[in-house]
C-alpha cells in the first residue's frame, strides 16, 4: 500500500486532520525561507498532539548541523529530510534514519544518486525549479525516474487529489508526499483536500491490488 505524508504542517488543527484522515507520517519544515516554517517550539507542539502511530519528519535545507542536534534534542523526530546540497556523511552524521530528496530534470542520474546515498531510508524525488529546493507545486516528468531504483521511491512535486492515482499507477513509488496539493493557502492546510488525496490514493491501491 502507498504511504501518504502531509508536508508543510504548521497547526496543531491540520496535523490531527491529517492523522484522522489516515496519513502515515507528516512534515515539519526547518527552513526559514519557507512560508511553512516551524519553530522549534511550534514543532514539539504539533509532534505532542499526534495520535500513535504517525511518524514525525523533519525537513532540513543545509541547515547548521548544530540545529539539527538542537531540533532532534526537543524534537521526537521520526525521520529527517534533507532538501539541499549535503553529502551522504552529513546525512548519515546524526544516526537517525534518513531521506534526501532529489530534484529532478533530463540528465540527473537517479541510480547515481541511489548509490550515492545508499544509507538513505529513500529518496525522495522532486520537481527541479531554479533556487528553490522544494515545495514548489510543480510536478516533474515521472518517465525520468528508473523502473528499478535500489531504494524506496517517495514521489514529490505537484501532486494533488486530481493526479495522485496517475501518479501512483505509472511510477509505482512506496510513497507519496503532498504539501501545496491539500493547502488553502501557503503553510495552511485544507481538511477536505487532504481526505480527497487520501481517498484517491487508496482507490487506486485498491485497483492495483486486484
Amino acid at each position: 500500500m502507498t504511504r501518504v505524508k502531509i508536508c508543510g504542517i504548521t497547526r496543531v488543527e491540520d496535523a490531527l486532520a491529517a492523522a484522522h484522515s489516515g496519513a502515515d507520517a507528516i512534515g515539519l519544515v526547518f527552513y526559514q525561507h519557507s512560508p511553512r516554517h516551524v519553530s522549534i517550539d511550534l514543532a514539539a507542539r504539533l509532534a505532542a498532539a499526534l495520535p500513535p502511530f504517525v511518524s514525525v519528519v523533519g525537513l532540513f535545507v543545509d541547515a547548521d548541523a548544530a540545529l539539527v542536534r538542537e531540533v532532534l534534542a526537543r524534537v521526537p523526530l521520526d525521520l529527517l529530510q534533507f532538501h539541499g546540497d549535503e553529502t551522504p556523511e552529513y546525512c548519515a552524521q546524526s544516526g537517525k534514519p534518513y531521506l534526501k530528496a532529489i530534484r529532478v530534470r533530463a540528465g540527473v542520474d537517479l541510480l547515481q544518486c541511489a548509490s550515492d546515498f545508499r544509507s538513505a531510508r529513500g529518496l525522495l524525488l522532486d520537481a527541479h525549479v531554479e533556487g528553490v529546493p522544494g515545495g514548489t507545486g510543480k510536478a516533474f516528468d515521472w518517465a525520468l525516474i528508473p523502473k528499478r531504483l535500489p531504494l524506496p521511491v517517495i514521489l514529490s512535486g505537484g501532486l494533488d487529489a486530481a493526479n495522485v492515482a496517475a501518479a501512483i499507477k505509472q511510477v509505482r513509488s512506496y510513497a507519496v508526499d503532498v504539501s501545496s496539493g491539500v493547502e488553502a493557502s501557503k503553510g495552511i492546510k485544507d481538511a477536505a483536500k487532504i481526505v480527497a488525496f487520501i481517498k484517491e490514493v487508496k482507490q487506486i491501491d485498491l485497483q492495483l491490488s486486484r
